[in-house]
């Protein structure tokens, strides 16, 4: 292969590792089924492999993903259609759906969809967490298996199960109306933590940390807030813990890709641009009169770190 062949691969790569799950939530939406959207993702970045050296990597690739996965996904529907005239007629709307790229503010909300769909009341507790670290996170079955402590086929039919009911229950892609919001509240809170505790500490990859699920946690994080009408204590409380503990990140691993330990990434620190939002820039995050088990959490850890 080629330098620039190469060059391009190593693109790829990094678009799939920063971006195909935002794509696969988008063909979710598209789509409206978990594993034809899985398939059209692997056929999308199958496409981008085969066209992207031949015509250069696109000005927008989740963009060209996407519409790509979903061009797949009517070639899919359409073999299948021979038996089934559902999908024909799914395959027949799909086709007629333009991805415009003026359209991307609602794909970057995709991902904030997708985790509503799969902390749904209607999905078991344990069956929630588990898809969303599936779908939202890519974490293998294993990797999540060992996070609660058991086996990877038991996961695996958590989520299978999880996906099913999704679909026979027509479960809606969408964040819900004002009314619910409260109420599917902390569950959300509690996978978008989790998304960013497994970017602050790697379960498995090269690297100790995951800055793309750090950064992604925090702007859903973002996005949630800006949902709710009023200050949510444990919205906002939330999201003043994960600044404060990203703004350590830099100082988490020396040079060599070794921990550093808080107490002498304190002293490291001194010598670096970093900058930690302490009390005051943090206040602004937190509602007075209120109390919350975050904002007490972000509360102890600026006394620690500030």
């Amino acid at each position: 292969m080629s330098e620039a062949g190469d060059t391009i691969s190593q693109r790829v790569e990094e678009i799939y590792r920063t971006e195909s799950r935002r794509v696969l939530a988008t063909l979710i939406r598209l789509l409206g089924d978990f594993d034809l959207a899985e398939e059209a993702l692997q056929n999308a970045f199958a496409a981008a492999v085969a066209a992207w050296p031949r015509d250069g990597v696109p000005q927008n690739p989740r963009a060209w993903l996407v519409s790509a996965g979903r061009f797949k996904a009517v070639d899919t529907l359409r073999r299948r259609a021979r038996f089934n005239a559902v999908e024909r007629e799914l395959a027949n709307s799909l086709e007629n759906t333009a991805v415009d790229e003026a359209a991307l503010p609602e794909l970057e909300d995709d991902r904030l969809r997708l985790i509503f769909v799969c902390c749904h009341p209607a999905l078991p507790p344990d069956a929630q967490i588990a898809l969303t670290l599936r779908e939202v996170c890519g974490l293998r079955t294993e990797e999540i298996a060992r996070a609660f402590l058991t086996t990877a086929p038991t996961v695996a039919q958590r989520i299978v199960r999880a996906k099913s009911k999704i679909r026979d229950a027509k479960i809606p892609y969408e964040v819900p109306v004002l009314a619910e919001l409260h109420e599917r509240l902390e569950i959300v809170l509690h996978v978008i933590y989790l998304i960013f505790n497994e970017g602050y500490s790697a379960s498995s990859g090269e690297g100790l940390t995951r800055s793309d699920l750090t950064l992604e946690a925090i702007r859903l994080a973002r996005l949630l807030a800006a949902l709710l009408p009023q200050p949510d204590s444990e919205a906002t409380g939330l999201l003043a813990l994960m600044l404060l503990q990203q703004s350590r990140q830099a100082a988490r691993t020396s040079a060599d890709g070794e921990l550093v330990l808080l107490w002498c990434g304190r002293r490291w620190l001194r010598g670096t641009s970093a900058r930690i939002p302490c009390r005051p820039r943090l206040r602004r995050f937190m509602p007075k009169r209120q109390t919350a088990r975050r904002r007490i959490g972000a509360r102890l850890r600026g006394s620690t770190i500030c």
